[in-house]
């Protein structure tokens, strides 16, 4: 419980969870976070500095009480917390804690370095930005936060495959899987914070909030499950039939192409006793793989998935597609900034969408997939000591699911239920008499949902990039298995996600809030 990147991400996330419900009794001990703020040189004469600021105020602390800290004294009291909790982690963990300091220190320079770049308004401004700011007509991208991900993975990737010294330098500290498991924990106080988000617009939209995030949660688990029976089979049969792979090499690219990457493949290569090597190829092959769809597929539903009244669809669809845990949350995260970017522009302001719904869509089909892994791999020992190798007097012990079970996910849940229960009771459901607890409950719950969630967010592409070397592609070992993902991933698992997505998560909406006013 204090050895593996899965237990830390929830110590971590459950750590700053509870700092920041310590708001509810008047304490803010995570408002010092410094957050990105869209900025240019300096604004045309009569602009109002109402979405867009001057370069000096491209950073500030999300908690009121923090002002005073300032653009740099925010940067640093960022850095210092944050470093000191991960190096604990690496420490408890028995990784090369100086080597972890050192590199933690550079790739967390480098992403703020990215956020502060990607937020200039060229790259992030949004047409009602500029509006709201009275600024003169200007071409913008409009990518709004989406462009420092795609600087970060950018910058990432120069560094893993042109700099490889400098790359295995940083490799102790880039550690997509950890930070992307301690924001997922983070992603569960956003769920849980949307609904005390919306009742400050109205009572009746908090718990419209808190009804689609119910409905996300029933919804992914039926189509993960739906998914599970025909993925799995499918990718199986394409490897054996058609590319003539072994039984035991097909079993581990079925688990990692079709359930979840890199843990689905390690379990299920211990589970059938493949040669490690197997599993150490699928492991890379998942990854590069990886990256490759969060490069494509957000860009793919936003401009060219045909029904733009369906995010939820796209964002379900994009979960069950892209198979670990860093890239699926980083493309649900890039596709949200990118939809709601687009659908602000294309209606000149009319719909505007909360942040992290479409993210949600897509992390809670992938949540139900990762508590799959260890039920999986629990069957499939069991299909192979039983029937396939029939391996006399061997036993498969059901405590092997618990061993598998990714512990971040209670963490996760954890932090929605917590939230909604602060919303359905102390908050009364929006309320105006429980108004004041949602206040309090909100002061502390944005710089964890925001701030927090969102540099891990960046922490991870930066990492993702750092430790994916495209030149893997081509070595020769690869082979087959090369063939095998991409005609199962473009030809069978993106088209049948989108169907089951569509058959489980048509018709929902996310509540439109243009016009209305709220702070986080």
């Amino acid at each position: 419980m204090l050895s593996t990147e899965d237990w830390w991400a929830l110590w971590m996330g459950l750590l700053f969870m509870f700092l920041g419900l310590l708001s509810l009794a008047g304490l803010d001990l995570v408002g010092w976070i410094a957050y990105p703020k869209k900025w240019v040189l300096s604004l045309p004469e009569g602009a109002v500095p109402k979405k867009i600021k001057e370069v000096g105020s491209a950073f500030a602390p999300l908690g009121k009480g923090y002002k005073g800290l300032g653009v740099w004294g925010s940067i640093i009291v960022s850095y210092l917390v944050v470093a000191t909790v991960t190096t604990i982690g690496a420490a408890f963990m028995r990784w090369n804690v100086k080597k972890f300091l050192a590199g933690f220190t550079i790739i967390f320079g480098l992403t703020y370095l990215c956020w502060f770049l990607a937020h200039h308004a060229f790259f992030a401004a949004t047409a009602v930005d500029l509006k709201k700011s009275k600024f003169p007509d200007m071409f913008t991208l409009s990518l709004g936060g989406g462009a420092s991900y795609i600087l970060a993975l950018i910058v990432g990737l120069l560094i893993g495959n042109f700099f490889k010294g400098f790359a295995s330098f940083l490799s102790e500290a880039a550690k997509p899987e950890w930070y992307i498991k301690t924001a997922i924990v983070f992603l569960g106080v956003k769920i849980g914070y949307l609904p005390i988000k919306m009742a400050s617009f109205s009572q009746k939209l908090g718990q419209e909030m808190a009804g689609l995030t119910g409905e996300l949660f029933f919804a992914g688990a039926a189509a993960t499950i739906v998914a599970y029976l025909i993925f799995w089979p499918g990718v199986y049969l394409i490897s054996r039939r058609i590319f003539k792979l072994p039984r035991k090499t097909a079993a581990v690219l079925g688990s990692g192409i079709s359930i979840c990457g890199v843990s689905a493949a390690v379990a299920t290569g211990a589970a059938v006793r493949a040669k490690p090597v197997v599993s150490i190829m699928v492991s890379a092959l998942v990854v590069i793989w990886a990256v490759i769809e969060l490069i494509i597929l957000p860009g793919f539903f936003t401009h060219v998935w045909p029904r733009t009244d369906d995010p939820l669809v796209a964002g379900a669809a994009m979960g069950m597609s892209v198979k670990t845990d860093g890239a699926d949350a980083a493309a649900g995260e890039l596709m949200d900034e990118f939809m709601r970017a687009k659908i602000e522009k294309d209606t000149d302001g009319r719909v505007v969408w909360p942040a992290g719904v479409i993210t949600v869509s897509a992390v809670m089909t992938k949540i139900w997939i990762d508590m799959f892994i260890g039920l999986w791999a629990f069957i499939l020992a069991m299909v192979w000591v039983y029937r396939i190798e029939r391996r006399e007097g061997e036993r498969v012990p059901f405590i092997e699911v618990w061993f598998r079970f990714p512990k971040f996910i209670l963490g996760y849940f954890a932090a929605w239920i917590i939230y909604l229960v602060i919303f359905f009771g102390p908050g009364q459901g929006g309320a105006a008499e429980g108004m004041g607890v949602l206040k309090a409950a909100k002061a502390g719950a944005v710089p964890v949902e925001k701030g927090l969630r969102k540099l891990f967010f960046m922490l991870t592409f930066l990492s993702l990039g750092i430790i994916t070397d495209f030149k893997k592609l081509r070595e020769a070992q690869f082979g087959k298995m090369v063939w095998v993902y991409f005609v199962a991933l473009f030809l069978f698992i993106i088209p049948v996600a989108i169907l089951i997505a569509y058959i489980f998560h048509h018709g929902m909406q996310i509540p439109n809030i243009a016009g209305m006013e709220a702070g986080g």
